[in-house]
């Protein structure tokens, strides 16, 4: 895993920008801690920082091939996990390596098999080609977005990095938010392509982006496909069980420390469990939860979860054997302004969820620590059906995203109810969550003859495996990489996304409970508790602490000179503050109060001009 950064111009000598490619290269350090690379040609200019995983010594970048002049040259980033099986079918069609590297093999299948090599990579990948023969580039993103990737075309070229912050540092780039930026912060929708800074754009999961002379173009080389499920129930089992461990085993590869990050549920406890069992013999697992000091002890239930995770985590690490770490952390922990900075920092935006992005990050400095790669759970319930408002009638035909219908559950509605009324009523957020609504309906893939709840519940999986997926992967991969940890993503691997994407809903229920088939295929390697817990989201901070120092923070804001008061209504902020503790939940104006305080910070943290 690295941080990759760089920028094409057709109109000047790249060679003497060394100094801009090195700024952008090292807004990229916390990615890639390990080591620092560039490479410079006329009209292209490669950035990269490198967290080693394999092949500590040969694998350093940018990378290029050569037969006498530079033919092309990579600065890529992430895990191609069939990497040896490419390396030795390019072994066979004479290819010589001189690493044991997966970037090496990423690059000689470039040469081999032109752009379409793309579809042979099992992996998370963001990566650059620039094809020196024909003054090309290829900017690259994995089938699922588990890894970054943003391009600014401007008048010559284009400048691109894994992440925002590598753009901006470059003086073409203006940090400019217009309304649609604005409506993008606030609604909680993940529109593909958007990087909310004007002009910025993301690559979409499955794309390929090239750019020429001639100008810009873009291409899906994956994407879901609606086909007949013809497998019966015990086969469609056995093939997510097959198909979990033949991708657990891969995603074991590292020469660097490994671990899992479990939380007691059902999604974490499988990849630990299975983790567990393909190390059998290697000194097993070790794996890292977060805890917050009193939780479990005055733990009260919500909407969103009956219960605390630890006892949970405590009958899995019991059941499998790992080498367990509680990660506690407290109020004081959470409320730190250095550590609120560096979240902020890491996301580069304002589009954070409080104390839950916060503990995710402190939770992942810890297992840096002891780990440079963890295993996770994410993904499983969008994959498998789990959130609990896939079962709820009312959020399914809501006629909108899921996730917001049920806003007096998630708090997600909420976000951006502090702006000022006449801001409101310009950026008509209710509008903008309509229209994604409408354009990703329009995508969804459809087999002939599908009517009814299977139909709907098509239409459910795809608004989450194309855009609810996208928030959570991208906080994930911040969170991780601001920290210099690698975190891998099981159930984002495409064979078993498109698998389980086309079985009926019908079986992805069969036993009354949600994801049906991930309990089904990994049942017996699991302790009973966590076979029959109802899904519990990522846990939020209880403790009256926090909630009163994130009042006491908003105050001090609002009684200074806020960066953020062109937008907000500080009458609607004192009003919240004055509901009396425990009001302000996190299913509530929690929620908006965290935004305040980020969004606030932001402003004042990234000089951002607002054309709004």
């Amino acid at each position: 895993m690295c941080g990759i950064s760089g920028w094409v111009d057709y109109g000047r000598d790249l060679r003497r920008e060394r100094e801009t490619v090195q700024a952008m290269t090292d807004t990229m350090a916390c990615r890639g801690p390990d080591a620092e690379g560039m490479w410079l040609a006329p009209h292209a200019a490669f950035g990269h920082r490198r967290l080693a995983i394999i092949d500590i010594e040969g694998g350093r970048q940018p990378m290029t091939a050569d037969a006498g002049d530079v033919v092309a040259a990579l600065t890529y980033s992430g895990e191609v996990y069939n990497f040896r099986e490419l390396r030795a079918e390019l072994t066979r069609r004479g290819h010589r390596f001189r690493t044991q590297s997966d970037t090496e093999v990423v690059l000689e299948a470039y040469l081999e098999w032109g752009e379409d090599f793309v579809s042979r990579l099992n992996g998370m990948y963001a990566f650059a080609i620039w094809d020196a023969r024909r003054e090309e580039l290829l900017l690259v993103r994995d089938r699922m977005g588990i890894k970054p990737l943003y391009y600014y075309p401007t008048r010559d070229g284009v400048l691109f990095g894994s992440e925002p912050k590598a753009i901006l540092a470059n003086p073409l780039a203006e940090r400019v938010i217009d309304a649609d930026g604005l409506r993008e912060i606030l609604a909680f929708v993940k529109t593909p392509e958007s990087a909310v800074f004007r002009g910025m754009y993301e690559v979409r999961p499955g794309q390929v982006v090239k750019v020429r002379r001639e100008g810009l173009s873009k291409r899906r080389y994956w994407r879901l496909e609606a086909r007949e499920h013809t497998d019966d129930l015990q086969t469609t089992i056995r093939t997510v069980r097959e198909l979990l461990d033949d991708i657990i085993e891969r995603q074991l590869i590292s020469d660097v420390p490994l671990c899992t990050l479990l939380s007691g549920g059902l999604d974490s406890s499988a990849v630990t469990a299975l983790a567990a069992r393909a190390l059998a013999g290697q000194g097993g697992v070790r794996s890292f939860s977060v805890d917050f000091a009193g939780y479990s002890e005055n733990f009260q239930a919500d909407d969103m979860r009956d219960t605390p995770d630890t006892p949970y985590v405590h009958d899995v690490v019991r059941h499998v054997g790992s080498d367990h770490t509680d990660i506690v952390l407290d109020s004081a922990d959470l409320m730190d302004p250095a550590v609120r900075a560096a979240v902020l920092r890491a996301r580069d935006l304002p589009l954070g969820i409080g104390d839950m992005d916060t503990s995710l990050y402190l939770l992942f400095k810890a297992i840096r620590g002891h780990s440079t790669v963890a295993l996770s759970g994410e993904s499983a319930d969008e994959v498998f059906g789990g959130y609990r408002w896939f079962h709820d009638p009312e959020a399914v035909n809501s006629g909108t995203f899921p996730w917001l219908a049920t806003h007096t559950q998630t708090g997600l509605s909420t976000r951006g109810e502090f702006l000022n009324e006449e801001l409101l009523r310009k950026l008509d957020i209710p509008a903008y969550r309509a229209d994604s609504y409408q354009r990703a309906l329009a995508e969804v893939p459809r087999v002939p003859g599908e009517t009814g709840l299977q139909k709907r519940m098509r239409e459910i999986s795809y608004l989450h495996l194309t855009r609810f997926v996208q928030i959570l992967l991208d906080r994930k991969d911040r969170m991780s990489m601001a920290v210099g940890l690698e975190v891998r993503v099981p159930f984002c691997d495409h064979r078993l996304v498109e698998y389980v994407f086309n079985a009926p809903w019908v079986m992805k229920t069969f036993d009354g409970h949600e994801k049906s088939l991930l309990r089904a295929a990994t049942a017996d390697v699991l302790p009973r508790s966590v076979v029959e817990r109802r899904k519990v989201p990522y846990p939020s901070t209880q403790d009256p602490a926090y909630e009163r120092a994130l009042r006491a923070e908003v105050t001090r804001v609002l009684d200074g000179a806020p960066a953020i008061g062109c937008l907000v209504d500080a009458g609607k902020v004192r009003t919240m503050l004055d509901q009396p503790m425990g009001a302000v939940s996190l299913q509530g104006a929690r929620t908006s109060l965290e935004g305040i305080l980020q969004m606030n910070a932001w402003l004042g943290a990234y000089d951002v001009r607002l054309a709004i």
